[in-house]
């Protein structure tokens, strides 16, 4: 799932960053208002960890933003301020949740995990099927026929963007701006480690060939091949 942070504290930020992203997320940050309302209005995020204090455009501004033009990805609410009536007009302007800082990142993960499954239940992704292949969104979990396929979050992640786009080529640049981020400037190559590590769990203890490379182009999960 991809998170984007608004936060001009950057060593939070880049702390926050680098512990959601180990949890599996694909992350971006923003460290104004402006750029995090256009960011947010430009590409699909899953969840917004938005602070309140921003330059540019406060926090509530932004909140008040999305919601106005329609975009309904859930939203936490970060801030230095403590009080009922800051937490109830960040509320108030459609924020999702409330976290006071200083505050713990074992406490924002959950929050996290909270307001993302509030979504799935509410409506979010349902289960995706290709041949015998079983990608499940809400459960993070993988089943080929009746056999659970044990991944790691980055390995679900890349499965998941296939699945949803099963029989079309999805290009390594496609496959690492939504499991990593925009910004990610490591070895492109990391996108084959996870292909390979896919086949081996997934089609090869099978025997069955879903995941297939379409040379200088990318990779098309097949239904016939699973």
């Amino acid at each position: 799932m991809r998170l984007l942070i608004v936060e001009d504290e950057r060593r939070l930020a880049t702390s926050l960053a680098g512990g959601l992203a180990a949890e599996g997320f694909a992350v971006e940050v923003a460290h104004d208002g402006l750029t995090g309302l256009r960011r947010a209005l430009d590409h699909p995020f899953d969840l917004v960890v938005l602070d309140i204090m921003l330059p540019g455009m406060n926090g509530y501004r932004v909140c008040a933003e999305l919601r106005a033009a329609g975009v309904e990805t859930p939203i936490l609410m970060l801030t230095a301020k403590d009080g009922e009536y800051d937490e109830a007009e960040g509320l108030d302007t459609g924020a999702d949740d409330y976290l006071t800082k200083p505050f713990s990142y074992v406490v924002l993960l959950a929050r996290v995990r909270a307001l993302l499954r509030r979504r799935e239940r509410a409506g979010g992704a349902p289960a995706i099927t290709v041949g015998d292949l079983t990608v499940d969104p809400a459960s993070r979990r993988a089943l080929r026929g009746d056999v659970e396929v044990e991944l790691t979050a980055k390995e679900f992640a890349v499965l998941e963007h296939l699945a949803v786009n099963a029989g079309q080529v999805v290009s390594k640049t496609q496959i690492m701006e939504h499991v990593w981020d925009f910004a990610y400037d490591g070895d492109p190559n990391i996108v084959e480690v996870y292909v390979s590590a896919l086949r081996r769990k997934l089609d090869a203890p099978f025997g069955r060939r879903s995941i297939q490379t379409v040379r200088g182009a990318g990779y098309r999960l097949d239904a016939g091949g699973g």
